[in-house]
């Protein structure tokens, strides 16, 4: 049998079909319109962290991409317990999202996930083929990146119950035009099933010892 590829860490395998990512859900929300986007937020992650557990169980790369929020100096973790230990607005959404030790994460400095990041060369490097996009906000940084994902040629799916953003009428409009023009499918994610996804993963594996 072929031992497992050590070059990179997490619970994906090296070969998996799609993987979820969650966009900045690691947020603070500590600028001045941070209550409303909570407002919306908040149960949206409710219904990723569903997602998560169940993306998880079927063997499915969870990744966060996720801004620095100018602090350059700081990392990944630094940031997770910035939001968990300074009471901020975000603190409830951190909370329901806090990240495993075996996910992937991304620090993106600009909106898009793809943007000066190593995002494509994870993907491509996991070979997967379609992306669950969720996360915040739904009309900026999800956007742009399931602009960036689809000229890069990457199915897209953008449940609606998972992505928000500061007034339900831009959340509306982003996901419009991701479906209309980035060809994204964005039924709600307790349509989405894993089961045909984890068949192919566990078919790649076999075919790979």
């Amino acid at each position: 049998m072929k031992p497992p590829n050590q070059d990179l860490h997490g619970n994906a395998p090296d070969n998996a079909p799609v993987a979820l990512v969650l966009i900045d859900v690691i947020n603070a929300l500590d600028f001045p319109r941070g209550g409303r986007l909570l407002r919306y937020a908040l149960p949206a992650a409710k219904r990723i962290a569903q997602l998560k557990a169940r993306a998880r169980k079927a063997g499915v790369p969870v990744i966060y991409v996720n801004d620095n929020f100018g602090r350059w100096r700081s990392d990944f973790k630094a940031h997770v317990h910035h939001c968990l230990e300074n009471d901020t607005k975000g603190g409830p959404i951190v909370r329901l999202l806090v990240p495993d030790d075996d996910d992937y994460f991304v620090l993106k400095p600009k909106h898009s996930g793809f943007y000066s990041t190593s995002l494509d060369i994870l993907l491509r490097y996991l070979g997967v083929k379609t992306l669950i996009l969720t996360g915040v906000a739904g009309n900026l940084c999800v956007l742009y990146t399931a602009n960036d994902a689809y000229m890069r040629d990457f199915g897209l799916r953008v449940p609606c119950d998972c992505v928000a953003s500061e007034t339900k009428e831009a959340n509306d409009y982003a996901l419009n035009q991701m479906k209309s023009h980035l060809r994204a499918d964005i039924r709600q994610s307790s349509r989405i099933s894993f089961s045909s996804w984890a068949r192919e993963a566990r078919s790649k594996a076999k075919k790979k010892t």
